[in-house]
């Protein structure tokens, strides 16, 4: 039986008998730990007890209904879910395996802390079933990347974050038929003039009966549905072409606003020329962060400033969103939380516009664009007793009802092939599949303060080359232990001198206020 039909015969017989689950689920309105104990003696007296931690509240729930639907399909074992509120979560986990009597035999954690846990022998290499397919078959690279460490993965992929491009869809609409209408009555305009000049000729006629059959064929709305889908940025340069021409409402204050302060909505800038051990994470030896494409992606960067003027000490997130929300705001860049918000504010008539999702554009035409992303993943204990079990329901719980995780969670699967109600996410899993997974080295830890400071000093004005050179230095020396200096590349600025835009247009745009 392949893993896939498998997890199938696991749903079906879980719901087997008729109201079975929804019952289970109903006597999870009593603490799990209270009704644990309670069953000691009766139904679970005879079973081996998985203890799975997590520090996240919003998967309590879910995480309880799980476990409850894992407990009726197998005798073997009954799970705890135990939620961790504790800042040193790895160091807790190694104090209760070696301290406690109830050892972690799972636990839920980001991709980045794979190399510690596993250096710490808190985390076992997976085993699947002898007739089960690869986790390939059922995640994407970025997923089985995120999991290996050395060659062995170590943990079973769950959920994920990335960035996506996130648009005012309402906007865009508005600008399409304006731009179509325009069109139409300039073909109109022409038309006339020529049947002025032409007046009485057959030529003259059949050009008016030709326009009229294509007026009446004309399918507005689907000409302003193809609009919106040719006027999505490609590119960054798209972005700038499209504020350059734009008319916006009143309330908008910016075509293009993000969290620069924030190096995971930067991070797509440079993130398919930047390696930082691989895309496993782990490769010591696989380190490139100074090189001529990342320069030039900076060089991009730093000039975006000299057009949307956003100032690094206000830059803030949730100041972004709720732009976004106000109708102050073209186009952003934001995670999968951005959704759920914009959602409830839409359910609650704060949100008066409709919004839509793309992958995140390109540099230009040649410099490609990548995003960050951090896997969380489903561990097994190596000190656990209970390996097989546990092993078992970490396969269960990555693959169980994850259609249902986002909407229960507002977590999104690392599964492939999930229905989405909101389908908005579709932007965002396929980001995450072409993602670069955010490292594993402990010797890197620091490399996100780092790489954070360098962009918040290129987008001020300092030199992206002399920049990107002296992060690299730092972190090839942490990495090898030894002081490390770069050979300076010589590529002289393209745009040293120039701006990106006409000195009358920084001065007073045409047609809207840019602000930050």
């Amino acid at each position: 039986m392949t893993f896939k039909n498998r997890v199938t015969a696991v749903l079906l017989t879980a719901c087997v008998a008729a109201g079975i689950y929804g019952i289970a689920h109903n006597r999870m309105e009593v603490k799990w730990e209270e009704e644990a104990e309670e069953s000691d003696d009766s139904l679970f007296g005879h079973r081996e007890t998985l203890y799975l931690w997590y520090t996240d509240e919003a998967l309590t729930d879910y995480l309880n209904s799980v476990a409850v639907s894992y407990n009726e399909y197998q005798q073997e074992a009954r799970v705890i879910p135990v939620h961790s509120s504790g800042s040193e979560y790895l160091e807790t986990i190694n104090n209760a395996s070696l301290q406690s009597d109830e050892v972690p035999d799972l636990y839920i954690v980001g991709n980045d802390s794979l190399e510690k846990a596993y250096l710490a022998g808190l985390a076992s290499e997976i085993k699947m079933p002898d007739e089960a397919a690869g986790l390939d078959s059922f995640f994407p690279e970025s997923s089985i990347c995120a999991i290996t460490y050395h060659g062995k993965q170590v943990a079973y992929p769950f959920y994920f974050e990335t960035s996506s491009f996130l648009y005012n869809k309402t906007y865009l609409e508005e600008w399409a038929r304006t731009q179509i209408e325009a069109e139409m009555d300039a073909a109109e305009g022409e038309a006339a003039q020529a049947a002025i000049e032409n007046s009485g000729t057959p030529e003259a006629n059949e050009t008016t009966a030709d326009g009229e059959a294509a007026a009446q064929d004309f399918d507005f709305e689907s000409a302003v549905a193809a609009r919106i889908e040719e006027t999505l940025p490609k590119t960054i340069d798209d972005i700038l072409d499209f504020a350059d021409s734009y008319v916006a409402p009143e309330q908008v204050e910016a075509v293009f606003k993000w969290d620069v302060s924030d190096i995971f909505y930067n991070y797509f800038f440079v993130g398919n020329y930047i390696d930082v051990g691989s895309m496993t994470g782990d490769n010591e030896e696989s380190i490139n962060i100074y090189n001529e494409n990342a320069i030039h992606c900076m060089r991009v960067y730093q000039n975006l400033n000299q057009f949307f003027y956003i100032d690094t000490e206000e830059s803030d997130y949730a100041n972004v969103i709720q732009d976004f929300i106000d109708g102050k705001i073209v186009y952003t860049v934001v995670t999968t939380d951005a959704l759920a918000k914009i959602e409830e504010a839409k359910k609650n008539e704060e949100f008066l516009y409709e919004y839509g999702t793309s992958v995140i554009p390109d540099i230009n035409s040649e410099l490609v664009s990548r995003s960050l992303s951090v896997t969380q993943c489903v561990v097994v204990n190596g000190y656990s007793t209970h390996k097989d079990i546990a092993n078992d329901f970490a396969m269960f719980l990555s693959c169980y009802n994850e259609d249902n995780l986002y909407d229960r969670t507002g977590k999104v699967p690392a599964l492939r092939g999930v229905n989405f109600e909101n389908t908005n996410l579709e932007a965002f899993v396929s980001e995450y599949e072409k993602s670069f997974p955010e490292p594993k080295m402990i010797e890197t830890s620091n490399y996100w303060v780092e790489m954070e400071i360098a962009f918040e000093r290129i987008w001020s004005g300092e030199d992206a080359n002399m920049e990107l050179k002296r992060l690299s230095e730092k972190i090839v020396t942490q990495v090898r232990g030894e002081q490390f200096t770069e050979e300076y590349i010589d590529l002289p600025d393209e745009n040293a001198g120039e701006e990106i835009i006409e000195d009358e247009y920084l001065e007073e745009p045409p047609d809207m206020e840019i602000v930050g």
